[in-house]
C-alpha cells in the first residue's frame, strides 16, 4: 500500500485529488494539507511514500517545501503539480530533488501512473516541459527595466521605485511601459507574471 500526502491550497481540487487517488486499491491518502509549511511536520508524523505537492502554496511554496522534505523525510518521493508549466519552474523543481513534475491538466491515468513511477524510484517529467526546459529563452529586458520590474513585483509603487533608484517618476513609468511592450504583456502585473515565469525576477 502506497501512503500518499497531498498538498494543495484549493479545497475543491485537493478533495477531488484525494477522492480520485482513494479509488486505487494500492493507494492510501494519509494526509491532506493546504499550506507548504505544513508538509514537513505531517510527513515526519505519517511517513508517506509519495508527496503530491502543488507548487503555488501559501506559507511556503511547494518547491521550497520539496527541498525541506527531501532532507526531513528522505524516503518520501515527490511529485510536483503545477498549473504553470514553464521551463524555469521545471528546472527549480528538479533542483529541489523532486522526482516527478506534472501539469495539473494531466489526465487521471497519467497522475496515477506518475505516482506509481516515482514511488518505484523513477523520474517522471511531462515530455513537453522537458523539451521546453532545454530551450534557451532570451531575456529581453535591459538591466534597468529588469531592476524596476523587480521592485514593482515586490510591491513598490512608482514613487518609491524612483526614490530608491534616484530616477524621476516619469523615467520609472517609461521603464515599466517598455518592459510591458517587450514582454508582450497586457499591463504591469502581467509583465511581472511573465518575468517570474521566465525566471528573470
Amino acid at each position: 500500500m502506497l501512503k500518499i500526502l497531498i498538498a494543495e491550497d484549493m479545497v475543491m481540487l485537493r478533495r477531488a485529488l484525494a477522492e480520485l487517488l482513494s479509488l486505487e486499491s494500492d493507494f492510501d491518502v494519509v494526509a491532506e494539507v493546504d499550506r507548504g509549511d505544513e508538509i514537513v511536520p505531517k510527513a515526519r508524523a505519517l511517513r508517506p511514500d509519495v508527496a503530491v505537492l502543488d507548487i503555488g502554496l501559501p506559507g511556503m511554496d511547494g518547491i521550497t517545501a520539496a527541498a525541506a522534505l527531501c532532507t526531513a523525510v528522505p524516503d518520501c518521493r515527490i511529485l510536483m503539480l503545477t498549473g504553470l508549466g514553464n521551463p524555469s519552474t521545471l528546472r527549480r523543481a528538479l533542483a529541489s530533488r523532486a522526482t516527478g513534475f506534472l501539469c495539473k491538466d494531466a489526465n487521471p491515468a497519467q497522475l496515477v501512473g506518475a505516482i506509481r513511477a516515482v514511488a518505484a524510484g523513477k523520474r517522471v517529467v511531462d515530455p513537453q516541459l522537458a523539451v521546453a526546459a532545454l530551450e534557451e529563452v532570451t531575456q529581453p529586458l535591459a538591466p534597468r527595466e529588469l531592476e524596476v520590474l523587480r521592485l514593482a513585483a515586490a510591491g513598490e509603487g512608482t514613487e518609491a521605485i524612483a526614490g530608491r533608484l534616484f530616477l524621476s517618476t516619469g523615467t520609472v513609468r517609461n521603464y515599466l511601459s517598455s518592459a510591458v511592450v517587450k514582454l508582450g504583456a497586457r499591463n504591469r502585473m502581467d509583465a511581472v507574471r511573465i518575468a517570474r515565469e521566465g525566471g528573470w525576477i
